[in-house]
């Protein structure tokens, strides 16, 4: 495995001349590395598409439903039993329907906000940014200044550090899910 640093632009043509810049600062062209990278999400990693086969901020999402049901059940047939003088039999049935749904919408207040992070779980992760990607690898310690001097004159928005293999201009081994390490 060799040391990896990419460059994220908005452009091909940026990605272009930064590929070309790459070259002319002695890096070889089969250790470069450019492709489009989707916004996180959208990577098509599961047999469902997506990163994820479940929606982490709806982790908590099933026991709030069953939760919110049972209580709102039950209220809701209390509040049908006492009114049973009025509605009848069906009221005791139609209260608990009634609660039932509504204590599930109790749910919602389990889902999380966007950005916010899990309840006792760790801080967000830094996102890669949607666009090109511009990687070399490179296996001397010393290239790694002049990789990134490189990337940050052409005006990368974002550059990271990663460990990986890229052969004939391809990065074998990249893994969109793992959290980038940002260097800049």
């Amino acid at each position: 495995m060799s040391t990896i640093i990419a460059g994220h632009f908005e452009t091909q043509a940026d990605a272009d001349a930064a590929s070309q810049a790459l070259a002319q600062a002695g890096f070889t062209r089969e250790r470069v590395s450019t492709f489009y990278l989707s916004q996180a999400g959208q990577h098509d990693m599961t047999p469902i598409g997506g990163d994820n086969l479940h929606s982490p901020g709806a982790k908590e999402t099933p026991m709030g439903v069953v939760q919110g049901s049972a209580t709102g059940g039950a209220v809701g047939a209390a509040i049908g039993a006492a009114t049973a003088p009025l509605t009848g039999p069906a009221g005791p049935i139609v209260g608990g329907l009634v609660g039932a749904h509504v204590g599930s919408l109790f749910s919602f207040t389990k889902m999380k906000e966007a950005g916010e992070g899990e309840q006792g779980g760790r801080a967000p992760v830094e996102q890669r940014k949607a666009g090109m990607l511009v990687a070399v690898a490179f296996d001397d310690t010393g290239d790694e200044s002049r990789a990134v001097d490189v990337l940050r004159r052409l005006g990368a928005i974002q550059i990271e550090r990663a460990r990986g293999n890229i052969v004939d201009g391809d990065w074998a081994d990249f893994d969109a899910s793992i959290p980038p390490e940002i260097v800049r």
